[in-house]
């Protein structure tokens, strides 16, 4: 820790906002992880035969609690569905259809801010790099003969350490962003495959109950 601080305190002031810039790249691939991992780690064959057994038994209000015991993309999807039953297919299609809209936002969401966090932690490097050569030429012009060499090493460390912290958030962030974004494009995926199993178990229970179109 004593190394980093020193890290940070010969970067001068630039490092400071490059690290409030780690902070919330970090803040956003735990709370994506958190996501992915925990609130919506379901799995999405079995939670399916789960619901078809309950509702080949006719019992729609225990899928409905199922569903409601988690927040997870395919719950909310699928709770959607089995709450417009007795309405009738098209009711169940178009319901499946708007939670499929509602649900997919949070599956993508903050990971393309990742992008853009790269960048900026890249450019605040490079105008602390910039800052720190231009002290550091300053002062060598000003200084005395015996005093340069010194003066110039603090300078080109200082636009060096920006140099460091920027690329090192910035590839941080593109690596995070590509394991994201493949997560994130797996479970939309799942989820739509999904959807389209539930709307045609839903419609093939309807027929059998013979539910009414409304």
């Amino acid at each position: 820790m004593q190394g980093f601080a020193k890290f940070l305190e010969e970067g001068g002031t630039f490092m400071y906002f490059n690290l409030c810039t780690s902070i919330i790249v970090l803040s956003i691939i735990i709370d994506r992880l958190i996501f992915f991992l925990v609130k919506s780690s379901v799995n999405a064959r079995a939670f399916l035969e789960n619901i078809r057994k309950l509702v080949l038994a006719n019992n729609l209000d225990r899928a409905v609690k199922l569903c409601s015991a988690t927040n997870a993309p395919v719950a909310q999807v699928a709770k959607a569905g089995l709450q417009r039953f007795h309405r009738g297919e098209m009711a169940v299609a178009q319901a499946i259809e708007e939670s499929l809209v509602d649900v997919t936002p949070m599956i993508k969401k903050r990971i393309q801010i990742l992008w853009s966090l790269a960048n900026i932690a890249t450019l605040i490097g490079l105008l602390g790099t910039v800052v720190g050569l231009i002290r550091a030429f300053g002062a060598v012009a000003a200084a005395k003969p015996e005093e340069r060499s010194t003066l110039l090493a603090k300078g080109i460390s200082e636009a060096l350490n920006n140099t460091a912290m920027g690329l090192g958030i910035a590839v941080f962030c593109i690596i995070a962003h590509a394991v994201l974004g493949s997560m994130s494009k797996r479970q939309n995926s799942d989820l739509e495959a999904f959807s389209l199993k539930l709307e045609n178990l839903l419609a093939e229970a309807a027929h059998g109950a013979g539910v009414q179109q409304k």
